[in-house]
């Protein structure tokens, strides 16, 4: 019942900027954790940063200091702000959102379908 889109992938140069954004729809009460994972050919996905329904927000060490997350709640929105882009970020990037559908429903984690991002040197 919920549905993430995800946008603002693309190709750019080392030490370029990118804004990924992450839109949430359908039928949701309430938002926990929001965050941002990316996957690399041949690698595990592995979380990039997430940000709590407190505003409080956790980074990757590889990316502490270039990227910020944010939400917005009114929006249904997450978005991920990417500087100083390297080779190494390049990866495909997927929003995933903690949301119960209904008042007493269980906190499911919901998908979006990834967008690539591709740093050159």
């Amino acid at each position: 019942q919920v549905q993430l889109v995800e946008s603002g992938g693309g190709l750019v140069q080392d030490g370029g900027s990118l804004r990924l954004s992450c839109a949430a729809s359908g039928r949701i009460y309430t938002i926990g954790t929001m965050g941002w994972y990316r996957q690399a050919t041949g690698k595990q996905r592995e979380l990039v940063a997430r940000i709590h329904s407190d505003m409080l927000a956790e980074y990757a060490d590889s990316v502490k200091g270039r990227f910020t997350i944010s939400r917005d709640d009114a929006k249904k929105m997450v978005y991920l702000q990417m500087n100083s882009l390297k080779p190494e970020d390049t990866a495909v990037y997927y929003c995933n959102v903690e949301a119960a559908t209904t008042q007493y429903g269980a906190v499911r984690d919901t998908w979006g379908q990834g967008t690539q991002v591709t740093v050159s040197s």
